[in-house]
């Protein structure tokens, strides 16, 4: 019997204005907080089971970095891209996110193929929502 592949995972650290308000955010978004990896600094919200957004207050996400804190309200500092399984599932968490205090991000992207929408969080981080077609994948 062998063991499993290593899966790879990926920590997305953002910083946040009200840690209580983007928890509440992305849990009426359908995902989870791991209170192992969470207190009164950072959150940890389970994406997937190779996904973590880390929310870190200002203060503490500063410790991990010499260099000012964007303010993603006015710059881009980054984009964060989810995929989905259906258009349908494009469409229902970025209608979420909207609903729970999020802003829309861009204009929607269909190419027959591949469909996506994308939206602030509460801090201005961008998130995208793409689903592509499997058999466009396969070739």
């Amino acid at each position: 019997m062998t063991a499993p592949a290593y899966q790879q995972m990926i920590f997305v650290n953002l910083p946040v204005n009200d840690l209580e308000a983007s928890k509440k955010f992305f849990t009426e978004l359908g995902y989870s907080i791991n209170p192992q990896f969470s207190d009164d600094n950072a959150a940890s919200v389970v994406i997937s089971d190779t996904i973590v957004a880390m929310l870190l207050t200002k203060p503490f996400y500063s410790t991990f970095t010499k260099k000012e804190i964007a303010d993603s309200t006015k710059t881009s500092e980054v984009l964060i891209a989810l995929s989905a399984e259906s258009r349908e599932k494009v469409d229902e968490l970025v209608d979420r996110a909207l609903a729970s205090g999020g802003t829309p991000s861009g204009e929607t992207q269909d190419h027959g193929f591949m469909y996506g929408r994308s939206f602030d969080d509460l801090d201005g981080h961008t998130w995208e929502v793409v689903w592509m077609d499997p058999s466009a994948i396969e070739g």
